[in-house]
């Protein structure tokens, strides 16, 4: 399973220009599609859902020329596809998936729709239940009411069938109520669609509507119950057509501002309030929470408030999509948020409010979900929230909400790459505009006096230590008392994994019963040099170490700190000395506590575990590129950590 680690983050500030909107560039692709003429489409999302759209009208027979740097030439079909016989796969690409349904329903062709096992859980049979009304000839493969479909060709004297009242819900997915309105423009006849039962994600209809206008289809409607298609009707290619950036998009780094610390806060470019989009009023309910918000026409800004966010109840069908960027804000707020109206989250990519309860629990909120609202009281100052693995579902919206998260605690991201669904580049935004807690990885061999420095200079700074070796010698430790060989691989790594141990004041704990001094011994550090060396145990620890990357800062002390678990740490120590001098070294520290030493036979042992650490397979002990060179054997502890805190004072000014 892919991975990305996030350390904990302690500020943002930048701004990021926004890709164009994903419900914006599948409409303006199916409508260029249809119209009569030439569209040029430039600020083109390039994601999966979009790739999807693309290939399938690809395969109908629809003419797209890329122009490069996101502008496609749409040569449209004037309403007629030109394949009559097609089979489409739209990944989890609802929007695609439902839009090009109403469309093909009334092509008189025989298609085949199909997506992703996900895809074939969401349900479409409101739709298909609406275009039967027109005449469509569709069938279920599989489960009736979900994909995939077969659509074939209208019986005779039902061909462009219109002239009637159709009849949807709008209570599923306004998704529904949109492909019936793109497609209806193919029947040329005066059409009207009612909708039974409340409208959810009423903002994306308007979009439909704003855009359907654009390529020269007005339609008449009565609030948001019934719509009515002209006799006539159809797509007239506007010539040029700009898509504007990702409201939905823009809520991640509106919130990172919102919850940052810092008077610059986040700024986002592509998108303000001329926006068309639904999903920019999520700048309001951040607003609500106490947030800072400024806004121009095509941009806004989110800063964080001097006493922080504060809890709201909000009724969230205006901006479903990114009322789940809400619940993560919800972490950082004071008192409950409550979100209402979500009922639309249960048939997305995902369950979105069974998932958002199980992983936002992860972090130590408490969360009580219904079927249509989720309700979240962020962990208290005694209960601090928790490093978690995050799972996503294979769902971008939770792999990007979540990354806010990382503001609570160090997080790991499963399957982060499901962004590309709708924003490819995400997390290398993300992390541009996200500042983590500081870190100092300091590397050498064993019984050099890293540990003793690495701890000085994390009490000098105030920062949280990590002696990476303790965790090796834990196993260890761990695998002796379960009777567990050191040279079984699968048996220490799965100890790895359920590691039960704490590190409290200088104390370490393993299953809950101190084991400080039983870790020092000479025989469970030779096992740890051992057990370091499976990669599988390496990679059980990894996000264990790396969940020690808290505010306000860490001193880490290990083999493999600057090439592994911390490469990303602007200062890279490599303390080390002669073997001699740190044999010494380690009898006078036996010696002084009253046991025996033979010189000898340390070191040996030394020699041979710098062989082991040095020639491991994985993560081998050495000295990185961009790493200091700390060499000890003339310095006493003092020099040393006055000089890494120097280097650290000159790399903190040169960040600057």
């Amino acid at each position: 399973m892919t991975f990305l680690d996030l350390p904990q983050m302690i500020s943002a500030s930048g701004s990021v220009c926004l890709p164009g909107s994903k419900s914006i560039s599948n409409r303006a692709l199916l409508l260029a599609a249809l119209a009569d003429g030439i569209t040029e489409i430039e600020n083109l999302l390039a994601s999966d859902d979009t790739a999807r759209m693309r290939e399938a009208l690809r395969t109908l027979g629809v003419k797209a020329d890329d122009l490069g740097a996101g502008k496609w030439r749409i040569h449209g079909c004037a309403g007629r596809i030109p394949a009559r016989r097609a089979e489409l796969f739209l990944g989890n690409a609802g929007t695609a998936f439902r839009s090009l349904t109403a469309v093909l329903a009334l092509a008189d062709g025989d298609y085949t729709l199909t997506g992703v096992s996900r895809m074939q859980e969401r349900p479409i049979g409101d739709l298909v239940d609406a275009l039967r009304q027109l005449g469509a000839q569709i069938g279920y493969p599989g489960n009736a009411g979900y994909p995939p479909l077969r659509i074939r060709k209208r019986k005779a004297g039902e061909e462009g069938q219109g002239g009637k009242v159709v009849r949807v819900r709008g209570d599923v997915s306004s998704q529904f109520l949109t492909g019936l309105l793109l497609a209806l423009p193919l029947t040329g006849k005066k059409t009207t669609v009612e909708v039974t039962g409340a409208l959810i994600s009423r903002p994306y209809v308007e979009i439909t509507l704003e855009l359907m206008a654009r390529f020269g289809v007005l339609v008449e409607r009565q609030g948001e119950q019934s719509f009515t298609l002209p006799a006539a009707a159809r797509y007239v290619a506007p010539g040029a057509f700009h898509v504007e950036s990702d409201a939905s998009s823009a809520s991640y780094f509106l919130a990172l501002g919102a919850i940052g610390a810092t008077d610059e806060g986040v700024r986002v470019e592509g998108v303000g309030r001329k926006s068309i989009q639904g999903d920019v009023r999520f700048a309001e309910a951040l607003a609500g929470m106490g947030a800072k918000i400024e806004m121009g026409e095509h941009w806004m800004r989110a800063s964080a408030p001097a006493d922080g966010l504060r809890g709201i109840t909000l009724d969230c069908n205006h901006i479903p999509d990114a009322a789940m960027t809400l619940a993560v804000a919800a972490l950082f707020a004071k008192g409950k948020t409550r979100i209402e109206n979500i009922a639309s989250w249960r048939v997305k990519e995902t369950d979105r409010i069974a998932a958002m309860a199980k992983e936002l629990g992860k972090l130590g909120a408490r969360v009580e979900e219904g079927e249509n609202y989720l309700c979240v009281t962020p962990p208290d100052a005694e209960h601090p929230a928790r490093a978690a693995m995050i799972d996503t579902y294979d769902d971008h919206r939770m792999a990007m909400c979540f990354s806010l998260a990382s503001f609570a605690a160090p997080l790991r991201i499963h399957n982060p790459e499901c962004v590309a669904k709708t924003f490819p580049e995400y997390f290398r935004h993300f992390v541009r505009v996200a500042h983590p807690a500081p870190v100092i990885a300091i590397d050498g061999p064993t019984a050099s006096g890293k540990g003793t420095v690495s701890a000085r200079v994390a009490a000098a700074l105030g920062f949280h230590y990590l002696d990476s070796g303790a965790l090796y010698r834990l196993v260890a430790l761990a695998a002796r008392d379960a009777g567990v060989d050191w040279q079984d691989e699968a048996g220490l790594s799965a100890l790895a994994a359920a590691l039960d141990a704490a590190f409290l004041a200088g104390r370490v704990l393993l299953n809950g019963r101190e084991v400080s001094d039983a870790l020092r011994s000479e025989a469970i550090s030779s096992a740890a040099s051992r057990v370091a060396a499976f990669p599988a145990v390496r990679a059980a620890l990894l996000f264990r170490q790396r969940a020690f990357h808290r505010a306000p800062g860490l001193v880490g002390d290990g083999r493999d700190m600057a090439s592994v678990v911390f490469p990303a740490a602007p200062l890279k120590i490599f303390l080390t000395a002669s073997a001699h001098v740190r044999a010494e070294r380690r009898c006078r520290q036996l010696l002084e506590n009253g046991q025996d030493a033979d010189r000898a036979a340390i070191l040996a042992d030394l020699k041979a575990r710098d062989d082991r650490d040095r020639n491991r397979p994985v993560a081998p002990l050495r000295q990185e590129a961009d790493a200091r060179l700390l060499d000890t054997d003339a310095l006493d502890i003092e020099s040393a950590v006055a000089q890494a805190l120097a280097w650290w004072r000159e790399t903190k000014s040169v960040k600057k």
